[in-house]
């Protein structure tokens, strides 16, 4: 019985020729959209092309370095004061806290951009850290921000940092393996400082310009057990930038701007994610979406209802048939659609020179099939909607609401404070959208990390398991409506 009532909801959707259309053009959009590129212009900071570090990931390696040439040895030094100035509109550098402005000490393979590193620091706001080749990051023990004493041993290919509040007793930080050193590496004294990120009325916003760090550096010492050559020497590593350094005896005063870390998606960063080529997605979900409550809702309007509920009296089965049938339907069309997207889609904007951070094939068919579930839930959720409002017009009002609605003041068009629009992707349907996700939201990076830029509060199946709740609380309400009210 349950297999007659969904080949008879089936014969009733495909003998209806505008919903069959509606289906292939929806498909269409999605795929269309994806070959067309999205939005090939897209690309935040200053160019599409991206400096990559030893793991292959987009990496910003900018900063001022004084340094020496050495083979294995032991560098030491006293941070004594870090300070820092932004760039504000209209009022030039200003004294400012920039959490993640770095002085410290540093290994590094090479003066050239990318290459691979070990450094200890002070941060500007989160104390001491150690990190190496952009992406490793450990916190080290809790020393008030400056003075700091800082040490890095430098043994082969392992690099140790230590650090101490008074240069007696240290505490060992992290041991770190850097591949690629070999036997003469670059160390040194380093100061770096990223754009700087504030936040207005709720809404965080990068400024346009990197800000600006100095700091002093005292008592240091450099015993090498390898080769060293000549007397400290000053470097911009990554290109020209603002900084500089002045030597007074011992005491050392190095400015410099930039970052060293790896680069994310927003508005500090560049490239663009496999989301960028599912913008046809969205009118998609539109149209499946009306399509799907008019197939319940065009029964109660012809008086077909009374039909459809004396072949099939179980009115459940009923009801769990139009949901199959509807959900089956959009998630062959939205599978259909994004799967071309997404993988025409990568193509064109690589052919455009758009950065296109590396993902891996799980992750695109993660991308691929989560995308048409949404679609297909999504359907699920008008056809109940239908069923509760039982016209067309209250019903599509509905799903717009509750899906459209979330998604356009939080992705395409965010008009709404980080913190509501955290929220409501939390919340609402809109959170099943996190499958999309393919980025990563790097702690010592300050971003906007928002849905407008492809980072979502939930993890992937996490946000797709509250839009399952709502369809399947939706079902559930629209059932008892449906088994108590008169046809």
């Amino acid at each position: 019985m349950g297999c007659f009532v969904i080949r008879a909801e089936w014969v009733k959707f495909r003998t209806v020729r505008g919903w069959v259309i509606a289906v292939v053009v929806a498909a269409a959009v999605v795929a269309g959209f994806g070959i067309a590129g999205g939005d090939q212009g897209t690309c935040y900071g200053n160019s599409c092309a991206q400096l990559t570090g030893p793991s292959g990931v987009a990496v910003s390696d900018s900063f001022y370095f004084v340094h020496q040439t050495i083979g294995d040895g032991v560098l030491t030094a006293r941070v004594r004061s870090l300070t820092s100035a932004v760039p504000l509109p209209h009022a030039g550098m200003q004294r400012a806290v920039v959490p993640w402005a770095k002085a410290g000490i540093i290994v590094k393979a090479s003066l050239t951009a990318g290459s691979p590193y070990a450094a200890i620091m002070v941060t500007g706001s989160h104390g001491v850290r150690m990190q190496d080749d952009f992406t490793g990051d450990v916190a080290g023990p809790a020393v008030s921000p400056t003075p700091a004493w800082l040490r890095l041993v430098r043994t082969g290919a392992t690099i140790t940092g230590y650090a101490s509040a008074d240069g007696v007793r240290w505490t060992r930080v992290a041991a770190v393996t850097v591949p690629g050193l070999s036997g003469r590496v670059q160390a040194g004294l380093f100061v770096t400082s990223p754009q700087y990120t504030q936040t207005s009325m709720g809404v965080a916003s990068i400024s346009g310009e990197p800000s600006q760090s100095t700091a002093v550096f005292s008592q240091v010492a450099l015993s090498a057990r390898g080769t060293r050559t000549g007397p400290w020497a000053g470097t911009s590593v990554g290109g020209p930038s603002v900084g500089g350094y002045s030597r007074d005896g011992g005491d050392f005063t190095i400015t410099g701007s930039g970052d060293i870390a790896p680069v994310t998606y927003g508005p500090s960063g560049i490239g663009a994610t496999l989301a960028q080529t599912l913008g046809g997605v969205f009118v998609a979900l539109v149209i499946l979406a009306i399509v799907a409550a008019m197939f319940v809702t065009a029964e109660y309007r012809r008086g077909l209802i009374r039909v459809t509920l004396a072949a099939s009296p179980r009115r459940g089965r009923v009801l769990a048939a139009k949901a199959f049938v509807t959900g089956a339907v959009a998630f062959a069309a939205g599978l259909a659609g994004t799967a071309v997207a997404v993988l025409a889609g990568q193509r064109v904007l690589r052919d455009h020179g758009v950065y296109l951070p590396p993902v891996t094939a799980v992750t695109q068919a993660r991308v691929i099939v989560g995308t048409a579930a949404v679609i297909a839930v999504c359907a699920v959720l008008a056809v109940a909607i239908g069923t509760l409002a039982r016209r067309g017009a209250a019903a599509v009002a509905a799903v717009i609401a509750l899906i459209v609605a979330p998604y356009v003041l939080t992705v395409p068009i965010p008009v709404l404070p980080l913190a509501a629009a955290d929220w409501l992707m939390r919340l609402t349907p809109a959170a099943a959208f996190a499958v999309e996700q393919t980025v990563t939201q790097y702690p010592q990076v300050d971003e906007v990390y928002a849905p407008a830029y492809g980072y979502f509060p939930l993890p992937p199946w996490a946000g797709f398991a509250v839009l399952c709740a709502w369809a399947l609380a939706a079902l559930a309400i629209g059932y008892v409506a449906f088994t108590r009210r008169d046809a």
